[in-house]
């Protein structure tokens, strides 16, 4: 489960900076924008939605538990 979060946030930071990389690119020397930015940012989304979901699944089958602080701390 730990290997799968930290795949996903690298996946996430990937996508954000190629986001970085086409908004600083895209519409120099008269040419058009492109799709690259909003395709990069789409994939974030999906990446971070999927983390969420594995994560409310994985603590309704009992993988993973809240921890917390212990009360009185």
């Amino acid at each position: 489960m730990k290997y799968l979060v930290a795949l996903a946030f690298l996946g996430i930071l990937g996508s954000l900076a190629v986001a970085l990389f086409f908004m600083l690119r895209d519409g120099r020397d008269g040419r058009a924008k492109g799709g690259g930015m909003a395709r990069a940012l789409t994939v974030r989304i999906g990446l971070s939605v999927v983390l969420f979901l594995c994560v409310l699944l994985a603590w309704k089958f009992g993988y993973i538990q809240p921890g917390g602080l212990p009360v009185g701390k």
